[in-house]
């Protein structure tokens, strides 16, 4: 009995031995990944078919050491904005750092914020998502990968395998920009510096949000520089989508009220890239007036808002959220000033106006 027991602890040791690392074909390998390759296209314009190429050249159809172990399909490195669990691998030098995942899915998803959130990349967003050769030769120019073959051995896969027929997934019509507001055609989402972004209802949470674009609450707070989740005001701007290291324009003139978080907000701008770019520490805010660079970077420190006591804000001050819809004339008939007077108190010098832009409406 003794004997038979050990024999089958240890077929049953190699049975789940082999089920753990079992090796993946070209053809199970694409219908294991095939889905969550065409989510992430729909959720981020990066087509189907150059993720699933990248995941089989980097992982060997799933059979690499780094990414069986690691769920690390990509190749993907710690780099200093990783927060991650880690593994150490050798690769071009002996032992570096590379990023571990629980599951497959999270590096599919990390693929996509890393491309998203490295400017570099950013033109390459500009492509339809069924234009993987465009997708194949812009990865190699903006330095993806070393190897000169490297679009070649892209395009090969995709066309060997036919995987462009996931791309076709790809039906959102998007619509001219107006106003750095950029509105996809049959759904809520917009973007902000080129990120995919929702407007808060009156009953939306961040949890809900979470929910219906398929992500974790806690990616959402990531996205949006928040440690955790707080009620949400009627036309608040919510990215779905990690926000850029720079802005398209090159500074903004903080208004009093305004902080550094609302401006972070309203661009679609990392905060702690804020804060370097503005040679700040977290939690510093300057003074009404300064100009917050959004790309580039300062050389000179800038004054520093001085904390003020709570009376010093007149009790009878409002603000007003600005929403889809609204002009400075409908703003003024809502509140009962005149257009002149809203653009004297918040020091407005045209009548244009910004989803998410806070005014003083009283004084």
């Amino acid at each position: 009995m003794f004997g038979k027991s050990i024999i089958y602890s240890l077929v049953t040791v190699l049975i789940g031995a082999t089920t753990v690392f079992a090796q993946y074909t070209k053809q199970s390998y694409i219908e294991e990944y095939k889905e969550i390759a065409v989510k992430e296209m729909l959720r981020c314009g990066i087509p189907a078919s150059i993720t699933l190429a990248q995941g089989i050249l980097e992982s060997s159809f799933g059979n690499s050491e780094l990414s069986r172990r690691s769920n690390n399909h990509f190749g993907i490195k710690c780099h200093s904005d990783w927060g991650g669990k880690k593994v150490y691998h050798d690769d071009d030098e002996k032992q570096e750092c590379f990023r571990k995942y629980r599951k497959a899915e999270e590096s599919f998803i990390d693929h996509s914020d890393f491309l998203l959130g490295r400017s570099r990349y950013a033109f390459l967003f500009k492509l339809r998502p069924t234009d993987y050769k465009g997708w194949a030769h812009g990865l190699k120019k903006a330095g993806y990968a070393t190897n000169p073959k490297y679009p070649k051995l892209l395009i090969t896969i995709i066309e060997e395998h036919d995987l462009s027929k996931y791309d076709k997934a790809y039906n959102v019509r998007k619509v001219k920009p107006k106003n750095d507001l950029q509105v996809e055609a049959e759904s809520e989402i917009f973007q902000f510096n080129r990120i995919n972004a929702v407007l808060a209802k009156d009953d939306d949470t961040y949890e809900k949000i979470a929910l219906k674009h398929h992500l974790t609450l806690a990616r959402i707070l990531k996205y949006n520089d928040l440690e955790r989740a707080r009620p949400l005001k009627n036309g608040e701007k919510v990215y779905i989508q990690p926000k850029r290291n720079s802005g398209q324009v090159k500074f903004h003139q903080i208004k009093e009220w305004e902080t550094m978080y609302d401006v972070s907000q309203k661009y679609g701008i990392k905060l702690s890239k804020l804060y370097d770019r503005n040679l700040l520490e977290p939690g510093q805010e300057p003074q009404g007036g300064t100009r917050v660079f959004l790309k580039g970077k300062r050389t000179l420190s800038v004054k520093l808002r001085e904390e003020k006591k709570p009376q010093t804000t007149p009790k009878s001050d409002q603000h007003y959220t600005v929403k889809q819809g609204d002009t400075l004339y409908s703003i003024s008939r809502k509140f009962g000033v005149t257009v002149e007077e809203l653009k004297k108190i918040n020091n407005l010098s045209s009548n244009n106006l910004e989803i998410g832009d806070k005014l003083i409406v009283k004084k």
